[in-house]
């Protein structure tokens, strides 16, 4: 059960924006403080890159890690409403796929940065640098920072939490 109405929900995901957000200003900052310029939004190219370097012929998509589906701490899944939403990020992830090969098979190279490593404790300059080295490569794609694994989360109890030190025999 959704715990706004219908009403407050929507206003919620129009707001939800699809350029210029926080992690992509972040990344376009650092990158123009490394001295790299760049186009934004190309329409004419698949999936409509975030920022385009044209004459390197190199884009970069900036993905929220919730809805492409990241596989870090933030890519979580709506308990309500479970098969709509596994429907939705399965179309997300196609829908980018298609985009990233597209690009790839016209001579494009492609690098996706998550918003995880430019939010939060995450250094956006060391993503920019990241971007600067992928583009001075030759590597056709790149990922910063790279899909990581969800750690398991550790089942604790109350009395578990204590150590034993065997030395001494006591508990501390």
């Amino acid at each position: 059960m959704d715990s706004v109405d219908p009403i407050k929900r929507s206003a919620i995901m129009r707001s939800v924006r699809q350029k210029n957000t926080g992690p992509e200003m972040a990344l376009r900052q650092g990158l123009h403080a490394l001295g790299l310029r760049y186009r934004l939004h190309a329409k004419e190219l698949p999936g409509r890159p975030d920022i385009v370097f044209r004459k390197r012929r190199a884009c970069v998509f900036v993905h929220g890690c919730f809805w492409h589906r990241h596989g870090c701490w933030k890519t979580t899944t709506p308990k309500s409403n479970a098969d709509f939403w596994n429907e939705k990020f399965q179309a997300n992830q196609a829908r980018d796929r298609r985009a990233v090969d597209t690009l790839l098979a016209a001579g494009w190279r492609v690098a996706t940065i998550w918003e995880c490593g430019l939010t939060g404790k995450a250094d956006p300059s060391e993503c920019a640098e990241f971007v600067a080295r992928w583009l001075a490569g030759d590597e056709p794609t790149g990922d910063f920072p790279p899909p990581v694994a969800k750690p398991p989360r550790a089942k604790t109890h109350p009395v578990a939490t204590r150590t034993l030190s065997i030395e001494s025999g006591s508990s501390r």
